[in-house]
């Protein structure tokens, strides 16, 4: 890997500093993750300051902390679920009452960011599994490889959504998981994994 690099910068022209380059580390922290051979997990330091976050008192308080929490969605399984009574004191026109929901939810992701878990490095050259589930909530998918989780994926309904019949939200939740997912999915074998018998005639 290392001369596959060197050699796209010398064929860029582009230069590294000597002095600001690493080698043979067993572990490497990039953009709030720390990533080695074992997988990736949330760098420590954003933990810490998870846990140091006071109780949102504004709306602005409440996206910066749904900001970073979002920005690590990738490891909370029904992260969208969660943080639902959150994102809903950020709507126009909503008086801000910090309910007992809203304090679950808080919590809820704060333990879940301290607590996450460590997501495999995904090989391009080996199958997925795409496991894909809806409700009248939201839609949730997981990303795995050999039985271990490479991601997991939600996001809440939109308006027009709520209408939709059971078969439409898991066909929602199946496009969904492979529009997020493209990059890692596009030219690979892969399944997909839904609760709903229907959706297989509609594929078939």
């Amino acid at each position: 890997h290392l001369k596959m690099v060197l050699e796209v910068l010398k064929a860029k022209q582009l230069y590294a500093k000597l002095s600001k380059c690493e080698f043979w580390l067993d572990e490497v922290k990039f953009l709030g993750h720390v990533i080695s051979a074992e997988g990736i997990v949330v760098y420590p330091a954003k933990v810490e300051s998870v846990l140091q976050w006071e109780r949102p008192r504004t709306v602005t308080d409440i996206r910066s902390f749904v900001g970073l929490a979002g920005y690590y969605r990738r490891f909370i399984e029904g992260f969208s679920k969660i943080v639902a009574p959150l994102t809903q004191l950020t709507r126009k026109e909503q008086p801000f009452i910090w309910t007992d929901a809203c304090e679950r939810s808080f919590e809820e992701l704060k333990r879940r960011l301290t607590t996450s878990p460590v997501l495999v490095l995904p090989d391009s050259g080996e199958p997925f599994d795409v496991y894909c589930d809806a409700s009248h909530q939201g839609l949730g998918c997981v990303l795995m490889q050999h039985g271990k989780v490479v991601a997991y994926a939600s996001r809440q309904l939109k308006n027009h959504e709520r209408n939709y019949p059971t078969h439409d939200l898991e066909l929602a939740a199946v496009v969904f998981a492979l529009k997020i997912w493209q990059h890692y999915l596009y030219g690979a074998w892969f399944s997909v994994f839904s609760d709903h018998k229907s959706l297989k005639y509609l594929f078939d």
